[in-house]
């Protein structure tokens, strides 16, 4: 994989592809830091062997053009201070004052575009967009992890007017699917595949994609309980996909033909409404009451998931056990949380994907614990079930 290591930034602008599709609040302050801390190492090697930088990203998903809630000025005093350089900021990334300042930038210098996705070209792939975008630099770096599964202007169609020569991967690109190519092609055995989440329906593609290559996956979160309804449980009031009942009962049939451990919690904390003080109790899973819904795992399900987590070589986990948002239903994600740094410090490569897997390990202070925590969810599963992604292919085409 050909990385910012393997070429010469002297002289030279490197327009970077960066994702710092990062949370604001009403204030516009930046809650959530990850994302941009995660691109500060390739941002410093640039600038420290005599480059300048251009950055592009989008942030949200503005509808209608330019909107003062998603523009990136709110985030360029964030940017300057973890990179410890001034950041000039342009209001509009194809405008010509944009251009002029790429133009006049000296080594060392930074400059932020404005909001790639005011401009619907982005997301449309539009090749004259993705032109204008690539006359602001010499040499054009994705490290955009998070984005990389988007056939987007930025993202997939740019690198064609550079040559191969001036196009490559940041640290960001590089360590992700590296870290992935880890977990899925050369996971140390018993690997453990942990899923969480709402729906079934999001996670198939992953979970059939995971049966080749694990040993065990661990199901939590809402979409357990299409599992247990598919069994003949009685769930309650809890989430459950209807439609999804005979694919539920088709992955148990595959995951025993392949012999792959499909766990699926045998307990449940249940709540009589959707809230943090809701009346709550432990219920065997297949027997919650009517009137009630499960929102964690419980004491059973935690025993058994951690066990198996702390007998682990490799580890991948998307998506929590529960409503971990609230603290009454935060322990199953909690303990998870643990049991995978606790496998980690026992010698396990452990790669945590998903925006709330990633929201969790932040949450309890375990970011430094485990192996590798991802910049991208969707990218990541993408990666998982095709081998592949858009913005990966485009540089090593």
């Amino acid at each position: 994989m050909k990385t910012i290591d393997n070429l010469s930034f002297q002289n030279k602008r490197a327009l970077i592809r960066v994702d710092f599709n990062v949370p604001l609040n009403d204030a516009f302050e930046v809650t959530d830091e990850t994302r941009i801390v995660a691109a500060v190492a390739t941002i410093k090697q640039i600038l420290n062997t005599g480059g300048s930088v251009v950055l592009m990203s989008h942030l949200g998903r503005p509808k209608e053009g330019p909107t003062n809630k998603y523009s990136l000025k709110h985030i360029v005093s964030t940017v300057s201070k973890l990179i410890g350089v001034p950041v000039d900021f342009a209001d509009d990334c194809i405008g010509a004052t944009a251009f002029e300042k790429s133009a006049n930038l000296k080594p060392g210098q930074v400059l932020l575009l404005e909001n790639l996705r005011f401009y619907k070209e982005e997301e449309k792939g539009d090749v004259a967009f993705a032109e204008k975008l690539s006359k602001h630099g010499d040499i054009y770096v994705n490290d955009a992890f998070g984005t990389a599964h988007r056939a987007h202007a930025s993202t997939a169609v740019i690198a064609q007017f550079f040559k191969p020569e001036s196009t490559c991967f940041g640290y960001v690109m590089a360590n992700e699917v590296a870290s992935i190519d880890k977990v899925i092609n050369g996971s140390q055995k018993p690997f453990t595949a942990i899923v969480g989440g709402a729906k079934v329906s999001d996670k198939i593609l992953i979970i059939e994609q995971l049966m080749n290559k694990a040993d065990n996956i661990l199901i939590g979160g809402g979409m357990a309980f299409t599992f247990v309804k598919a069994m003949g449980g009685s769930i309650g009031g809890s989430l459950c996909e209807d439609d999804k009942l005979e694919l539920a009962k088709e992955l148990l049939e595959k995951a025993k033909t392949k012999g792959v451990k499909l766990y699926i919690p045998t307990d449940a904390i249940i709540a009589d409404k959707f809230a943090n003080d809701a009346n709550t109790k432990e219920s065997n899973i297949n027997s919650i009451p009517d009137g009630w819904m499960g929102l964690d795992i419980s004491t059973g399900s935690i025993t058994v998931f951690s066990e198996v987590i702390k007998n682990s070589k490799t580890i991948l986990w998307n998506g929590p056990m529960g409503v971990f948002e609230m603290s009454s239903f935060e322990n199953g994600t909690k303990q998870v949380a643990l049991a995978i740094a606790e496998a980690t410090k026992l010698g396990a490569f452990s790669l945590i994907g998903g925006g709330d897997s990633v929201a969790a390990i932040n949450k309890y202070n375990l970011a430094s614990q485990v192996s590798y925590v991802s910049t991208g969810g969707g990218a990541l599963l993408e990666y998982i079930e095709q081998g592949s992604l858009p913005g990966v292919r485009a540089i090593e085409a």
